[in-house]
């Protein structure tokens, strides 16, 4: 058993990820494994209103490198205000999207290029990777469908873009899987919520004890 594990999840709009976090935390109170849930961009009150910059819909002229280094601020705060003393303690973190997110869709998707969007977030956060990321696999247009059913009250900035963002959003972590084979793991996210939930489950089962 490995201990004191960074644990991400990524993957596109509508995939899921907070959800099965939330009912992987659940499991982990039961189970009486200590463990931090936290998310990106946000997770403490700077980076959280960082978010609301980033993702109000009505800032549609914000630069593409505005956006890019906007997230590697939130990120930078977030991962040494709570990531970091939380490892420190022993405790394992999970994190709805890290670093893998600004690869795809800001150095891929739009296309400002994914070895400077790397080079900005290791400066953020001193080149620390996540042991281990859960991708969650599932179509650009079936995760957007899944958006627009279920949260049409609230779409956000990066929710609202088109499919084909969305496409190279995909491309952007298909990227990223062959940078990094060695720490993803992929999960079928285009299936009931309570058989995600499992697949998650029997990867990071065995991990945490």
């Amino acid at each position: 058993m490995q201990r004191n594990l960074f644990i991400t999840f990524e993957g596109g709009e509508g995939a899921g990820k907070t959800s099965v976090l939330k009912a992987i935390g659940e499991r982990l109170k039961e189970e009486r494994i200590e463990a931090l849930l936290t998310r990106e961009p946000g997770g403490i009150e700077i980076a959280e209103k960082i978010r609301t910059i980033i993702l109000d819909p009505a800032h549609t002229e914000m630069h593409e490198r505005t956006e890019a280094l906007l997230y590697a601020a939130a990120r930078a705060q977030h991962f040494y205000e709570k990531i970091v003393p939380a490892l420190e303690e022993g405790k394992h973190v999970l994190c709805d999207r890290f670093i893998d997110s600004s690869l795809a869709y800001q150095g891929y998707a739009r296309e400002i290029g994914v070895d400077d969007v790397l080079s900005i977030n290791e400066f953020a956060i001193g080149k620390r990777l996540p042991d281990v990321t859960i991708f969650f696999n599932i179509a650009p247009e079936r995760g957007l469908a899944r958006i627009h059913a279920t949260r049409s009250d609230e779409i956000n900035r990066l929710d609202a873009e088109g499919l084909a963002f969305h496409q190279k959003v995909y491309e952007g972590y298909e990227e990223a899987i062959r940078r990094y084979p060695e720490r993803f793991k992929m999960v079928n996210a285009d299936q009931a919520l309570e058989q995600v939930i499992e697949e998650v489950w029997g990867i990071l089962n065995p991990l945490l004890g």
